[in-house]
């Protein structure tokens, strides 16, 4: 085993790992009061969790189901570590209810500075690199975990944090001054900053950054085509979960996530049956944590994504097509894809259940109406809030037009696009440059669809 990155070396190092995992997650879980009741009568037999059957007799766990406990219950009940055996909290995202703050024990966070050391490796990020970090840093894990990963694996940082602690104006300096190889954060604020030395005359692309990691909300192809090009940049996605930690990313730009299936167990089942679906087949994702449960015991979590999941392929390498022939000569040549990753399965994300409005009828996908806009150049940043108005619903989509853009004939072809795809007439408004994103500075997730109904 690698002991920095913890990764099994053979097959049937990880087919081990996750018979032992699983075993380990059910005792764990038994320690818990929570769990002592809802797997009380099942009899769930121990020796035999690796057969399908079985493994699907433990019931599946739902948000709802965690956020109806109280604080004193959450702690008391399903927590299985005291203030002796937690070494820190992490806060939730806490985008639909109220956050809960998750403690971690010292083995939990061997296995997931592990789990985000692995998002380095996979875009090859090492000694020679400066990575400059704007992700939230405290209470949020994915900030100090991802700053303390990349020193560990010998980059220098620069531990900036997210733009409600260094506004977005010192962060460009920063980069100026800087020239990091690598910048790591969210997708909507990497398009804020582009957007935001647009302003300035400048562009992103001449300071040197050579890789963009994002984390923690959803890219879309659009999205990720137009990162790609503002900065000049390869982009690697990553996914990770407060419940469990850093637990999958791309080793090629959209080449699919590499899950680690070593640290969680991942299913995909049926929405409505909660059967297991054919590999490859789209249905609702169902993680186990196999590592960061000795606090925590999730089984069986559902985390609300739609998703693919396919055996483990050969490794992906060279350019995606979204990549221009331009860029590809302004930049480096990827790394060549780390062969010790290619054990685990390939995830790919459909959308997440939740990831819709109903507005008059008519459901609007959030994916959908974000790769029509990023789609169009001139759209520099947009956010949509759906509003109750004398008992009709709106459309609201707060815009920012690129810099050579004529905001009215603009204005006028989203409108019709709009209504042509959605069959829904917006409200358009118009937002000086850098407006919008000011509302994602402060925010672990960047609010682009708000329902204010």
């Amino acid at each position: 085993m690698n002991h920095d990155l913890m990764l099994p070396e053979t097959a049937e190092d990880l087919v081990a790992t996750q018979r032992a995992g699983r075993r380990r997650a059910v005792e764990r879980a038994l320690r818990a009061p929570f769990w002592q009741a809802r797997l009380s009568g099942l009899a769930i037999d121990l020796d035999r969790l690796d057969d399908p059957a079985e493994w699907a007799r433990i019931p599946i766990l739902t948000k709802e189901e965690l956020r109806a406990l109280s604080a004193d219950a959450f702690y008391s009940e399903f927590c299985t570590a005291g203030r002796r055996e937690t070494v820190e909290y992490w806060r939730s995202g806490g985008s639909t209810g109220r956050p809960l703050f998750y403690p971690r024990t010292e083995a939990d966070l061997a296995c997931a500075m592990a789990g985000f050391r692995r998002i380095y490796a996979c875009a090859g990020v090492g000694a020679d690199d400066l990575v400059h970090i704007s992700l939230p840093l405290g209470i949020h894990p994915a900030g100090h975990m991802c700053a303390r990963a990349a020193e560990a694996e010998g980059a220098a940082v620069m531990w900036v944090g997210a733009g409600n602690a260094a506004p977005s104006m010192m962060q460009l300096d920063l980069i100026r001054t800087f020239r990091p190889s690598v910048w790591v954060g969210m997708s909507s604020y990497a398009i804020h900053l582009a957007n935001l030395a647009a302003a300035e005359g400048e562009r992103l692309s001449d300071y040197g950054v050579r890789t963009v990691i994002c984390t923690a909300e959803p890219l879309s192809a659009a999205k990720r085509a137009k990162l790609s090009a503002l900065w000049g940049a390869r982009v690697h996605d990553s996914i990770g979960m407060t419940e469990m930690m850093m637990m999958g990313a791309e080793t090629a730009p959209d080449s699919g996530f590499r899950i680690w299936s070593d640290f969680v167990y991942p299913e995909v089942v049926d929405p409505e049956s909660f059967a297991p679906v054919a590999p490859g087949a789209e249905g609702l994702l169902v993680v186990t944590s196999l590592a960061t449960n000795a606090a925590t015991p999730f089984l069986r979590w559902n985390t609300g994504d739609v998703v693919r999941l396919s055996d483990p392929v050969r490794p992906e390498a060279g350019w995606n097509p979204l990549f221009s022939d331009d860029l590809k000569a302004d930049n480096d040549a990827p790394p060549a894809v780390d062969p010790r990753f290619a054990l685990f399965p390939v995830m790919r994300h459909a959308h997440r259940t939740a990831g819709f409005f109903k507005v008059r009828g008519v459901n609007i996908g959030h994916t959908d109406f974000e790769d029509m806009m990023f789609a169009d150049a001139q759209v520099a940043d947009f956010r949509v809030e759906v509003l109750a108005t004398d008992g009709t619903d709106v459309l609201r989509v707060h815009l920012e037009a690129d810099g050579e853009a004529d905001p009215a004939a603009l204005g006028s072809q989203l409108a019709a696009r709009v209504r042509r795809t959605f069959e829904v007439t917006p409200d358009l408004v118009w937002c000086p440059p850098g407006t919008i994103a000011k509302t994602f500075e402060s925010s672990v997730k960047a609010t682009r669809f708000v329902d204010l109904r």
